[in-house]
């Protein structure tokens, strides 16, 4: 594969974190991009920049300590407001804005925003525009392939992306309707990338190496979001990379790899957001990083009544000790 560009940031890889809210914080970001991702995006930021001095929304603003490019995500469906967020953001530090239009969560889709823009084109014209004039710096797109079945209008929503000065289109191959569920169609993403010129990225059940290569060579895209595979398995990304530049599949991390890579992940987190919080969202990440090693619904169960950064550390200190000592080495 050619090296991916945007604007004028040429990425490492074509592998990029998808912005997953609630997930891809500073320090999963920050790992992913240490474990071979070529670019992470933040979570979703609101458009209404009132909300910023909340505790929740100004731990998802941008800052000078993220790995570059800095691509923010915002989400929103008045365009004044979103031209208003991506220049705040630009001013904090962003270097790429990118525009949420993919999101298929209820709480966005009943304010018109995410993936609910689908069912309005002019607005997506007016919205796309206005950012555009907005920044100086580079504007992307997530988008899904339509609104339902029926209106997969995913085409027009390019061509009028393109148009609006949009430099690069992530496509999650499934239609706002779907949610998450059946199998992701990369024909349509196909389709897409054959009706425009700008490097178009395909997301979703992206999970291995081996999908990874098949759904390129089905899309023709130019890269690849890659979003819950990486939860609980950050490394995803360096083994697609090593696979898609050598074809030969890397080796699975061991378990002291992990174990080393977890106990990091969680002082990361605790550090981040404070005893109390980084507690909370540790548990989650704990559960993904365990979910198929023998013994962890049971370890999870007792984990998720711990509430200090010693004992969770401890406790998953103890989980992995007595793995190695089993002398089961490698993680699934």
């Amino acid at each position: 594969m050619s090296a991916l560009s945007i604007g004028p940031y040429t990425l490492p890889n074509s592998l990029i974190l998808a912005p997953m809210a609630g997930v891809t914080d500073r320090p999963f970001r920050q790992l992913c991009h240490q474990l071979g991702a070529g670019m992470v995006v933040s979570e979703m930021v609101t458009s209404d920049v009132r909300l910023w001095s909340t505790r929740k929304s100004s731990l998802r603003l941008i800052d000078q300590n993220d790995a570059e490019p800095r691509s923010v995500q915002i989400a929103g469906g008045d365009p004044q407001m979103l031209a208003e967020a991506a220049r705040r953001n630009v001013e904090l530090g962003a270097q790429i804005i990118d525009i949420n239009m993919g999101c298929p969560a209820k709480k966005v889709c009943n304010k018109a925003a995410g993936s609910a823009l689908l069912k309005d084109e002019c607005l997506v014209r007016e919205i796309l525009e206005a950012v555009v004039a907005a920044v100086d710096v580079p504007v992307t797109l997530k988008i899904r392939t339509g609104w339902d079945r029926q209106n997969k209008n995913g085409i027009s929503v390019a061509k009028i992306a393109e148009q609006a000065g949009i430099v690069a289109l992530a496509v999650h191959g499934r239609t706002r309707a779907d949610l998450y569920m059946g199998a992701a169609e990369y024909d349509t993403i196909a389709a897409i990338k054959q009706a425009v010129s700008i490097p178009v990225l395909a997301n979703g059940d992206i999970d291995s190496p081996e999908k990874a290569k098949a759904v390129l060579a089905a899309t023709g895209a130019d890269g690849l979001l890659i979003g819950r595979a990486a939860q609980g398995r950050p490394w995803i990304f360096r083994e697609i990379d090593h696979f898609l530049r050598t074809g030969q599949t890397l080796a699975a991390p061991t378990l002291f790899e992990v174990e080393r890579i977890l106990l990091e992940h969680m002082a990361a987190l605790h550090l981040f957001y404070g005893d109390v919080m980084g507690v909370r969202i540790a548990r989650k990440h704990v559960g993904w990083y365990l979910a198929t090693l023998p013994g962890a619904r049971e370890f999870r169960a007792q984990f998720n009544r711990l509430d200090s950064t010693d004992a969770q550390s401890t406790n998953v200190r103890q989980f992995f000790g007595e793995r190695h000592n089993d002398g089961d080495g490698v993680a699934a």
